[in-house]
């Protein structure tokens, strides 16, 4: 277990009013989770600026499987980069429209550019990165 450390922080009063109205919206009980958070995100941030550490991401994809050659263009895709790829998860959202999320491990960079080259491609609808840790060094 790590040792707690407090610390005061100074801040005008409607700044904390409003801090304390996001919180509570999210469903914090304290305002110290809330700030854990907010640091942990920062600390992720860095990580995948740093391009070359291991993180983690997902990548959720919109596209009508009747559009041309699409979904054998993002199998191709997906063969190409096979090290980055942790699985994937395939929807059928109604008649023409599919759901894809990818799960990706790899380097901060490398997953980073294959989430984007995927979202990028001609046919998607909706294409969205969200990149996180895999939790080496977060406390």
């Amino acid at each position: 277990m790590t040792k707690t450390a407090r610390f005061g922080v100074s801040l005008d009063a409607g700044l904390l009013d409003k801090f304390d109205e996001h919180i509570d919206g999210k469903g914090y009980t304290n305002r110290s989770e809330a700030i854990r958070d907010l640091i942990r995100e920062k600390l992720v941030e860095r990580e995948w600026e740093a391009g070359d550490v291991q993180v983690a991401g997902t990548v959720s994809l919109v596209y009508d499987h009747h559009n041309l050659d699409l979904p054998s263009r993002l199998v191709d895709l997906q063969h190409d980069h096979h090290n980055l790829v942790v699985t994937t998860v395939h929807v059928h959202l109604d008649h023409h429209n599919c759901l894809e999320v990818l799960i990706l491990r790899g380097k901060a960079r490398d997953v980073k550019a294959f989430g984007e080259r995927l979202c990028s491609t001609r046919g998607i609808k909706h294409g969205k990165l969200t990149l996180t840790t895999t939790g080496y060094g977060l406390v």
